[in-house]
């Protein structure tokens, strides 16, 4: 309603500045007066006009006096005529000037053909408007079972393997499928079968879709990109239809690369129960099954295809012949970490001391995706707080950002309650720094982000692929760390733990049911995960085991977490001091960095343990 009443303000102001303009250069004309044809002719006896112009049945008229007025004819006879039949003075007429004026062309037919095609012209718009949309309708019916695929030429927006950072062994692999590409007849002439698909599989945001295009700008082949869904339609057989379009489009391109992403659309396994019997589905999976096992020996089409869900794709998809070339992606190292930062620093204005090593060193566990959007993140931060460049701590903020979420001030506690959210992150800190297998804290700090009223950021120091029971006994004391100290401190809990006591009981499940490592139960596993496939999530735990073994599964569990609290509550009761001197820096300045935090324990010399 704002913008409407803006518009109309300024409407009215820009029809007002015009008026006004025009006003200026505007001289007030007399209008001519118009005279009958007894008037002219009187006039004309009086000896008062000059000249008489005659344009059709118009009449302009200038009197002696610089006067003008205006008049008509009688259109079926001429001026002399119809002044004579007036009773006109034929020797005062003599002494008035008559021009003739012939009409123009133009003015003469519009005024005859006008009238009668205008009707007709707006009929034939109409018809043509119908027929137009008939048109466009039939049109749409014919190519509805083509394929919406997506051509990537080979030297417009070419990616290579130089522009996909780690991934080593992976394009290792891919390699091999740049070489026969490039060069199909050394191969053939060996006898030997290239792979007809490579299907990519690992975690959102790892580079499949990135990998897939550098393959193709490595062999400088053509990069035909559609998505699974696109082949999913109501109607049954369109899909099939769309699937031997874009087969059949891609042959006359010769060497090329299909690239079908997300393919566990159409790729599901068939007949897995609820949701499996899709008609439509079943028939795309088994057009692209048959297109597959069509090619012929020396056929130079690739396929490629993506997924992060390999686990729910059909058996005849992968077996071989098919997509008998599997490739994971893993989600990247520090190493690799710092060189995906270092490709999306390009084009961004940064400080002089940007350390991405560092940045990677915070980053575990973050795809290339991730990383793209960390980098995004703290150019729109520096940009928010109108710097030139984009400094170290912007970076580390959007770490947290994309963490835990933007930073939310506006949320003002009291000061019990910034007290007891201190004490709570203080006892998280002080258990991690005491605990010989816990990961070193990187930041702790007393700002809400997100859900969260508070945070104690803590990362490994190098890459990680397993962990121990030791270090999943010290994580437990952790996550356990700010229960204890807000008991110990003001003898009272609060909500703030509820978040952590969840973690920390699932965690103690999971040690229980999922990796042995309960003494009295032993090395076995208990329940089994059921997944529906049409959901392509879990759903439900299968009991396989007696209600003795699941008050047995019980009582571990509370054994682990008694182990993990007993410790906490043994680090945090005798160092108290120490619990107070971190909470009083964060209550003074919310927000301690690694640095800060390490230089305020070490004058405490605080000795390591181990939970046992």
């Amino acid at each position: 309603m704002k913008t409407l009443s803006k518009n109309i303000f300024w409407a009215i102001t820009t029809l007002l500045l015009v008026a006004f303009i025009f006003s200026l250069f505007y001289a007030e004309q007399k209008p001519p007066t118009v005279l009958s044809i007894d008037q002219l002719v009187a006039k004309i006896n009086a000896n008062e006009i000059s000249k008489v112009s005659i344009s059709g049945n118009d009449l302009n008229i200038e009197l002696k006096d610089g006067s003008k007025a205006v008049s008509k004819k009688e259109a079926e006879s001429g001026l002399s005529e119809t002044l004579k039949n007036f009773g006109v003075n034929p020797e005062a007429l003599q002494k008035v000037n008559l021009e003739v004026k012939e009409e123009s062309g133009f003015r003469f037919w519009a005024g005859i053909l006008i009238p009668a095609l205008l009707p007709l012209l707006i009929i034939g718009f109409f018809f043509w408007m119908m027929f137009r949309q008939a048109k466009t309708g039939m049109s749409q019916a014919f190519t509805f079972g083509k394929a919406n695929i997506k051509l990537f030429a080979q030297f417009k927006d070419r990616v290579t393997f130089k522009d996909v950072a780690g991934l080593k062994e992976a394009k290792e692999e891919l390699m091999e499928v740049v070489d026969f590409l490039k060069n199909p007849k050394k191969y053939l002439e060996l006898g030997a079968r290239i792979p007809k698909g490579v299907l990519l599989f690992g975690a959102p945001g790892t580079g499949k879709t990135l990998l897939a295009r550098a393959v193709a700008g490595e062999a400088n082949v053509p990069f035909f990109h559609i998505s699974g869904s696109e082949f999913v339609e109501m109607f049954v057989g369109v899909g099939a239809s769309r699937v031997r379009d874009l087969f059949q489009t891609a042959k006359k391109a010769g060497r090329c690369i299909i690239f079908i992403d997300e393919i566990d659309a159409v790729g599901r396994e068939r007949g897995a129960g609820l949701g499996g019997g899709h008609d439509e589905r079943e028939q795309t999976l088994n057009q692209i099954l048959v297109e597959m096992d069509g090619f012929e020996k020396n056929d130079e089409r690739i396929v490629l295809a993506a997924t992060n869900r390999p686990d729910v794709l059909d058996p005849a998809l992968l077996r071989p012949g098919r997509f008998d070339r599997r490739i994971i992606l893993d989600l990247p190292d520090i190493n690799d970490r710092e060189e995906i930062l270092k490709i999306h620093a390009r084009g961004k204005v940064l400080a002089k001391d940007i350390n991405l090593r560092r940045v990677a060193e915070r980053t575990p566990g973050f795809s290339g995706a991730d990383l793209s959007n960390l980098m995004n993140e703290a150019a729109l931060l520096a940009a928010k707080k109108n710097q030139k460049e984009i400094t170290q701590q912007d970076i580390y903020d959007s770490v947290e950002k994309v963490l835990l979420g933007p930073e939310r001030r506006s949320r003002v506690l009291s000061v019990k309650e910034k007290e007891i959210t201190a004490y709570h992150e203080a006892g998280h800190a002080l258990v991690a720094a005491s605990l010989k297998n816990a990961d070193p804290v990187h930041k702790v700090s007393i700002v809400a982000r997100g859900r969260a009223g508070g945070y104690t950021l803590k990362l490994p120091t190098e890459e990680t692929y397993l962990r121990t029971k030791a270090q999943f006994m010290s994580d437990l004391a952790v996550m356990l760390g700010g229960y204890v100290s807000e008991k110990l401190t003001f003898g009272d809990i609060s909500t703030g733990a509820s978040s952590d006591l969840q973690n920390a009981s699932e965690l103690a499940r999971r040690l229980v049911t999922k990796y042995g490592m309960s003494e009295k139960l032993g090395p076995i596993t208990y329940g089994k995960t059921e997944e529906l496939i049409f959901l392509g999530r879990e759903i439900s735990t299968e009991k396989n085991y007696s209600e003795k073994i699941a008050a047995e599964i019980d009582n571990e569990v509370k054994n682990f977490i008694d182990k993990a609290f007993d410790a906490a509550k043994k680090i945090v009761g005798q160092k108290k001091h120490v619990l107070k001197a971190i909470a009083q820096k964060l209550i003074e300045k919310e927000t301690l960095e690694r640095d800060e935090f390490e230089n305020l324990i070490k004058e405490f010399n605080l000795k390591l343990i181990e939970i046992k």
